[in-house]
């Protein structure tokens, strides 16, 4: 009898996932990730007092690309940014600019 690994499809993976891997260069999303890293954020980044105590926060730059990316797709609600921030729900295309 042949000796097969064994599959199981309803099993859980973990897949390694690089963020600057799913960027592709000359995208709209792209642009803004380049443009946002060119940014001086020091004003926002004096602003936080959380070295010693308090929950990590988002970087400023992170925000940022959201913010952008989210209005460039029509989607301006507090609300759904807040959503598609927290849960990873970005969908669609990358579209060359």
């Amino acid at each position: 009898m042949p000796n097969f690994k064994h599959t199981d499809r309803s099993q859980g993976m973990f897949l390694t996932v690089r963020l600057e891997d799913q960027l592709i260069p000359g995208t709209f999303e792209w642009t803004i990730d380049y443009l946002i890293n060119e940014c001086n954020m020091s004003q926002f980044e004096q602003k936080y007092h959380n070295d010693e105590t308090g929950a990590a926060a988002y970087p400023p730059k992170a925000l940022l690309k959201l913010i952008f990316f989210c209005y460039s797709r029509g989607i301006i609600s507090s609300r759904s940014l807040s959503d598609l921030g927290s849960f990873g729900k970005l969908k669609g295309q990358a579209r060359r600019i």
